[in-house]
């Protein structure tokens, strides 16, 4: 028996749209789960004409009788997530112990995982990896390290937290004094008092979460897992060490909830009709022009965690179908077609040459020198952001998305015309919520 369950996950550099696809699946889903990343990710959802920016809170946030997760896989801010839950609060909308659990085994991005952040990429100049400056890297670090990480629950014992957070500042205060110059030392009693304010107010929801997914899981409650970033910024499988610092894929769901294989369900792949990243790192169909330009001001390419704009190109079919085998999806959704308008042709790589040879398989820690192979497709003058049919869509659009498909080997469940939730296409769906 296939479960009812959902993962939506990005196949590219990020910023694929993910939110606006969760956002409807919302509707149709009990639990909706963040599993990986923490404040580096950001998902935009424009609801009843209103702009939302969830970075900490899972989509479902915005809906009704859904039971908002924050899983253990998270690097968790928890001043960050508080303000979040105040802006929220302060535009009417409901947050607490009823509609969001926080795992008390998630990992808590401290003010040092900041500072480190901060000074590494500096130290590193020219070959800087471009984080967020989140805290995320150092906080996984020292998840894997141990003795000197904090965790979600350990916020709610101010005593053993305060003892805690004195110990593992003097050791950050050596190294970061050895490493770096001009850091600054750590105010422990001051990060000790923060902490436990911020316990005290999560303390009604911070849950062992795994268990409340296990129990959903075995009941039969439909569970949708919502993926940060992108499939190419995964720890282990994208463009290392040009990555974040978890696992984004589907891969990452049952370690990063608590939940078993056979529970990921379902999995959405999300693709924007084009391709583009945030920071440094390797990007073959980047089209540093024009072309560039014209996708990144008609699709407002600009971070919605830091602002930074987006390197944009044409959309590359080639690492979108290692994507999408990695995680298993099963068809896709297709964001922002509507900012090809206007252009007479588009172009999709559907593979990469190095030395004058065919690659055969895509190898995302390979991708210095190569070229991609491009097809050349009608473009349509045409906006589209009314269409509600896939037959309403200009004839070249529609072989586009028929091209996408035949490369990708997926069927397109929806297509997004436009950031307002009607504006979306309904096409070779098999999901309830989509259709």
């Amino acid at each position: 028996m296939r479960s009812p369950n959902v993962t939506v996950v990005g196949l590219q550099w990020g910023d694929e749209g993910k939110g606006k696809v969760v956002d409807a699946l919302c509707r149709v889903c009990r639990y909706v789960v963040r599993y990986c990343g923490g404040a580096n990710a950001g998902h935009t959802v424009v609801a009843g004409g209103q702009k939302y920016a969830l970075h900490l809170m899972p989509c479902g946030i915005l809906h009704d009788g859904v039971v908002n997760v924050v899983g253990n896989g998270l690097a968790f801010d928890p001043p960050e997530a508080i303000r979040e839950i105040d802006a929220l609060q302060a535009r009417g909308v409901a947050v607490g112990a009823d509609n969001l659990r926080i795992s008390a085994a998630a990992q808590a991005v401290m003010p040092w995982h900041k500072q480190e952040d901060r000074l590494s990429e500096s130290s590193l100049g020219a070959g800087k990896i471009g984080t967020t400056a989140r805290g995320i890297g150092p906080c996984y670090a020292d998840k894997a390290r141990r003795s000197t990480a904090i965790r979600v629950g350990e916020l709610l014992d101010e005593a053993a937290l305060r003892e805690k957070v004195r110990r593992v500042a003097a050791v950050k205060d050596r190294l970061f004094a050895a490493l770096y110059d001009g850091a600054e030392p750590i105010d422990a009693d001051a990060v000790a008092d923060e902490y436990a304010a911020c316990g005290r107010r999560l303390a009604p929801m911070i849950a062992n979460t795994g268990a409340l997914l296990r129990s959903a899981v075995t009941a039969g409650e439909p569970i949708l897992f919502e993926g940060g970033q992108g499939s190419m910024l995964d720890m282990d499988h994208g463009t290392y060490p040009f990555v974040t610092s978890s696992s984004v894929t589907a891969c990452g769901v049952p370690a990063g909830a608590g939940v078993p294989p056979s529970a990921v369900g379902t999995v959405v792949g999300v693709i924007k009709a084009y391709t583009s990243r945030v920071g440094a790192g390797p990007f073959p169909t980047e089209q540093d022009n024009e072309v560039g330009s014209r996708l990144r001001e008609r699709g407002r390419e600009y971070g919605t965690t830091t602002g930074r704009p987006r390197r944009c190109g044409w959309f590359d079919a080639f690492a979108v179908r290692y994507a999408a085998d990695l995680s298993g999806v099963d068809e896709l959704a297709i964001s922002l077609l509507d900012v090809l308008g206007g252009l007479d042709e588009v172009k999709v790589c559907t593979g990469y040459r190095r030395g004058g040879k065919a690659v055969e398989a895509f190898d995302a820690a390979a991708l210095d020198g190569a070229e991609p192979a491009y097809e050349t497709l009608g473009g349509w003058r045409e906006e589209i952001g009314t269409a509600r049919r896939f037959g309403d869509l200009p004839q070249a659009a529609q072989r586009y998305v028929e091209r996408i498909e035949q490369l990708i080997g997926r069927p397109v469940g929806v297509i997004s015309v436009g950031a307002d939730r009607d504006a979306t296409v309904v096409h070779h769906t098999s999901i309830e919520g989509l259709g």
